[in-house]
Formats: C-alpha cells, structure tokens, sequence
C-alpha cells in the first residue's frame, strides 16, 4: 500500500523538485514521482540560461513572467544552497547577442534603446569593441550585452534541489510510472503508481512533455527536441554568454562551453544525432573561429514541453479542483522555476492567487 500525502508531485524535473521542495519547506506531507530518474527530461539538456531579454523581449505575458522570475534568482539560489548543503554555480555575468550582419544590428540597436528606455543595464557597441571584450569571437557587426543577464548549471542546481526537498521531509519516488489517477470521494485524489496507491489532497502534474498522458482531460503539451553539446575549450577565454541567430554558448567556470540548441519536432524520439551535433558545431563555429579545435566532451538531447501560445501551465483544472498544473515551459522551465514554485506552493498551501495565474491558466 501507498501512502497519504498532503500533495504529490509527478515528475522530477526542474520543476517537479521545485514545487516540490517549496511544498515540503512550507510544511506540506510531500512526495515527488518520476516515471524515470531525476532530470531525465528536458532538465538534462538545459544549458541554464537566464536572459529574459533574449528569449522573450518586448511586452508579452511571457516577458513579463520572465523578467519577474529572474529576480527572484538571487535569494533563490542563496536560499536553495543553505537549505540543500550543495554549491551550485551561478553566475550573473551578462550575455552578448552578437550582430553578424547589418539588419541584426539594427535590430539589436533598436532593443538596445528600448531596454535602457525600460531601465535595464544594456549596452550597444561596434564589433571591434566586442570582439576587444571577448577576443574569442568572429569578426561581427556589433552586439549588446545585457548585464542582467547569466546563468545555472543545471545539474547542479537539480542536485540541490533533490537534496533540500529530502532535507524537508519530502520522498521522492523514481522508476514509478503514474498509472492512474481519480478523484476520490469526499476530496482529494487517489493516485496510482508503481503498482501502489496513494491518497493525496493535491497532485501537481510536473511532467513536462509527458504532462498530457499523466491525467485525462488535460492540457495539450506537446515535445519538442533540442539537442546540447558540451566542449572543452581551449580557445580564448570567454566571460559571458555569447548569443547569436545560430547558437548560444555558455562558458562554465571549469573550462567547459555549452553550445546549443536545436529545436526539432521529433516526437518522443530523444537520440542525439548525427545531424544535430553536425548543426550545432557548424553554428558554434561561425561565432567561435576556434571551435573546431576544442574537445568533444558528450552531446545531449531532451525534449521541451510546448504549448500552443508558448506560454506554461500552471494553475488548478477548472473542472478538478485538487488536480494543479505546472508544466508546458518550454525553453523557459530553469528561467521560471523560482517563480512557478512560488505560485503553486501558493495555491496549494494558503490558497492565494498570484495575478499571474491570470495569464497561465490551464484552461486559457
């Protein structure tokens, strides 16, 4: 027999250990159920980074959900590592999207006034300077630097929040497949899994690209492929992540570079390819001369939990009220953990709704 839990959470991604740390940290009975093992969805090939500007500039439900969660950031991660014991490198030391051609530098010029309109540290300047600033690069034509911006290592960050969720009474149940789930009477759910059945007043579907085979009547969530490679570099040192229309590259304080990402619609097929790694050096290589001289250290692949409008999930079924979503984030899920946390422990724990539960409701 199973357990009674005050919420469960399936899946154990970035989100999933979140939600359910944040959970357990506010006193809740909780348990975390992955059909696989921890972070072995699109967790495991996320490069980290956290630029709102990039990935979702101008106005927009998404901007702004984004920009709100980075500030979060800091007093998460000095929270997250006393709680869990672990370091995790984190570092805010700006991206520089770089211009390769006339027509990106007007773009990014024109974005560039825009932010410091908005009151964000953002600088434009010409090639020479930036390739003066990071002598790794190819002759371009300009880029911007948004000193806001940064980046987490995933795996570390995953591994402390794994280890601050158990430090809070949390369980976290792996290789258990959800096999059903029903509403009990009187409240509450009843949820199957691994052969056991568990009684639970919440169950947060956190399951990423899975989330729609999780609970019936749900949210379409849909994978998409993005596939990761990690180098060892030997080029010139590189302070920043570097953004250009081809890749991105986020350099790690070990001496490693992260180079991503494609974005594939491939079904549930999680290979790495041929072609994938192919795509990415050749990318990696019109923005880094030396990229072809570095050490191939592995490539990854996972798959993004997609949404319609690109916008997450996260919120109660209208029609179940004990069942919570947070899942559908896309290219976003590490930039909005800490804020998707706080809204679902919210919720769950003292009933409060966040505005932003406005925008990502699941039943939009």
């Amino acid at each position: 027999m199973g357990q009674e839990w005050d919420a469960v959470v399936v899946g154990a991604g970035i989100i999933g250990l979140a939600v359910g740390r944040e959970l357990a940290r506010r006193g809740a009975h909780t348990a975390i159920i992955e059909e696989r093992t921890i972070a072995s969805g699109a967790t495991q090939a996320s490069a980290g980074v956290l630029a709102p500007h990039i990935e979702a500039p101008g106005e927009g439900a998404l901007h702004e959900l984004t920009v709100r969660s980075l500030s979060l950031y800091d007093r998460f991660i000095a929270d997250l590592q006393q709680d869990s014991g672990c370091d995790v490198e984190y570092r805010r030391t700006g991206t520089l999207e770089v211009a390769a051609c006339a027509e990106s530098a007007e773009r990014l010029t024109t974005l560039a006034d825009s932010l410091r309109s908005a009151g964000v540290a953002a600088e434009w300047m010409d090639g020479a300077e930036a390739v003066r600033r990071e002598p790794a690069l190819a002759a371009l034509h300009g880029a911007l630097l948004v000193s806001t911006h940064g980046y987490v290592r995933v795996a570390q960050l995953t591994a402390a929040l794994a280890a601050a969720a158990r430090r809070r009474g949390a369980t976290v149940l792996e290789a258990q497949k959800v096999e059903q789930i029903a509403l009990a009477p009187g409240g509450g759910v009843t949820l199957t899994a691994g052969g056991e059945h568990h009684r639970c007043s919440t169950v947060v579907i956190a399951a990423g690209s899975w989330s729609s085979g999780v609970a019936s009547g749900g949210p379409a969530v849909t994978p998409v492929r993005g596939q990761l490679l990690q180098l060892r570099w030997t080029g010139p040192a590189i302070s920043r992540v570097l953004w250009s229309e081809f890749c991105y590259v986020v350099p790690w304080t070990d001496g490693t570079l992260l180079v991503g990402a494609t974005v594939e619609d491939a079904g549930f097929d999680q290979r790495t390819t041929v072609a994938g790694v192919r795509g990415l050096m050749e990318a990696a290589s019109r923005l880094l001369p030396s990229a072809g001289g570095a050490t191939f250290v592995e490539a990854r692949a996972g798959l993004r939990p997609s949404t319609a409008d690109g916008l997450p999930f996260i919120g109660r079924s209208r029609t179940s009220p004990s069942v919570v979503y947070a899942t559908g984030h896309y290219r976003n899920g590490v930039l909005l953990t800490p804020l998707t946390a706080g809204i679902v422990a919210d919720l769950i724990i003292d009933d409060r709704r966040d505005p932003a539960l406005a925008l990502t409701a699941p039943d939009r």
